[in-house]
């Protein structure tokens, strides 16, 4: 008797830790699928991107199959993971940019490398410094723009309202001091295909 209340006890603590399962996604918030604000035809387009955007990546290289994860909400592409190179994280923001449907993309995956203080330090300051000129320059909306800095040279990828604007922002980014290099990943809002229906 003792033995089955201890089975029974076990099973519904099993059962019990298995409703939340999932509940926790990339952006931390604790909502179960119960509970899910999203109507079921946005949760199914979100299904389908994520499953669209994972296909893409590991189509690009199977290695990263372990190595860097997606999630999709209401359109919006979380990406995590680590890659050898700064042009692989890149290439990972293009992918899931060109999927059908996204509204946005934000791109926390990490390099792999040994940690360097000085240089991390610096490319630090280089990013901020191109942060604070895109928010000063009101010709520019510095919402729509993620930089990342990797051994000076400054990685910026987002969307620009027009090519001007695009050009604003190349051009800030090349007058920070002791920037080697600039690779830009800036899409124009008509080039997407992201119309919403």
């Amino acid at each position: 008797m003792k033995n089955k209340l201890s089975i029974i006890f076990l099973i519904g603590i099993i059962l019990s830790s298995c409703a939340g399962v999932g509940s926790k996604g990339l952006v931390g918030t604790g909502v179960s699928v119960a509970f899910d604000p999203r109507t079921v035809g946005t949760q199914i387009d979100d299904s389908i991107m994520q499953k669209t955007i994972s296909t893409k990546i590991i189509a690009y290289n199977k290695k990263y199959f372990l190595n860097v994860k997606t999630k999709v909400l209401d359109g919006r592409i979380f990406i995590t993971g680590k890659v050898d190179k700064p042009e692989e994280k890149l290439q990972i923001t293009k992918l899931a940019w060109e999927t059908k449907g996204t509204r946005s993309v934000r791109n926390d995956i990490k390099i792999k490398e040994k940690f360097n203080f000085k240089q991390s330090a610096k490319d630090i300051l280089i990013t901020s410094q191109l942060r604070t000129a895109l928010i000063v320059n009101k010709n520019i909306k510095a919402t729509n723009y993620q930089i990342d800095t990797h051994k000076k040279k400054i990685y910026v990828y987002g969307i620009a309202l027009t090519s001007e604007e695009k050009d604003l922002v190349i051009s800030e980014a090349k007058e920070i001091l002791d920037v080697e290099d600039v690779i830009a990943s800036i899409l124009l809002v008509e080039d997407l295909r992201i119309q919403r229906e």
